[in-house]
């Protein structure tokens, strides 16, 4: 949580948002927003009616679909999560986010050939999205294909070099190809960056430097 988002504010923000929704009950984007924050607090079910609710005024509403999807995922409604991204792309075809989500969902599916489709697909519309980078990179690593997982891990290092999620992904990438020794500086540096590092990797990566 950033200083600009301490609880105070938060709840202020809350009250603010449902002050209006309460008085104009149909505009979308405030309800849209009051979702956010709700999912943002973690109450998750008053950010589905929110977002559900956007989606009902304006049936174009793609952010709050990709919004409600993502808390769909989460719950492991992944048939819910991908109607709403397809409904999302159905809108516009070019909306690099929901390629990327629905990829996730195909991957979560263990449909990893056809995630790394839409991996390619959102990045071919927006080549600097992040999250397509690093989600190709795990994708390419269950195919294990570890040539492309490094390329696709550096690309995402190379676009942050201080996400803590792109440096893990490169040094388990660089694991697998057996770059042991940039594989943990990678994985110091995801450290570093407040990264949550996988013990097990910890040990087996020392295991092949000793």
């Amino acid at each position: 949580m950033t200083e600009a988002q301490k609880p105070a504010d938060i709840s202020a923000v809350i009250s603010e948002l449902e002050k209006v929704v309460q008085d104009k009950p149909n505009n979308v984007m405030a309800r849209h927003h009051l979702g956010l924050v709700y999912r943002q607090v973690g109450r998750v079910d008053e950010a589905i009616v929110q977002l559900e609710k956007a989606i009902e005024l304006d049936n174009q509403s793609m952010e709050s679909m990709i919004n409600l999807g993502a808390i769909f995922f989460d719950r492991g409604d992944t048939e819910r999560a991908m109607e709403l991204n397809e409904r999302a792309l159905s809108i516009s075809p070019d909306m690099a986010e929901a390629h990327v989500n629905i990829g996730l969902i195909r991957q979560h599916r263990n449909e990893v050939d056809q995630a790394v489709k839409c991996y390619s697909k959102a990045l071919q519309i927006d080549p600097k999205l992040i999250t397509a980078w690093i989600n190709l990179t795990s994708a390419y690593t269950m195919l294990e294909d570890d040539v492309k997982a490094v390329d696709a891990a550096r690309q995402a290092v190379t676009l942050e070099p201080d996400s803590p999620m792109a440096r893990n992904n490169l040094a388990v990438a660089l694991y697998f190809k057996g770059d042991f020794a940039e594989s943990q500086r990678n994985m110091e540096k995801a450290s570093e960056l407040g990264y949550s590092v996988d013990p097990r990797f910890v040990d087996a990566l020392k295991a092949k430097l000793a």
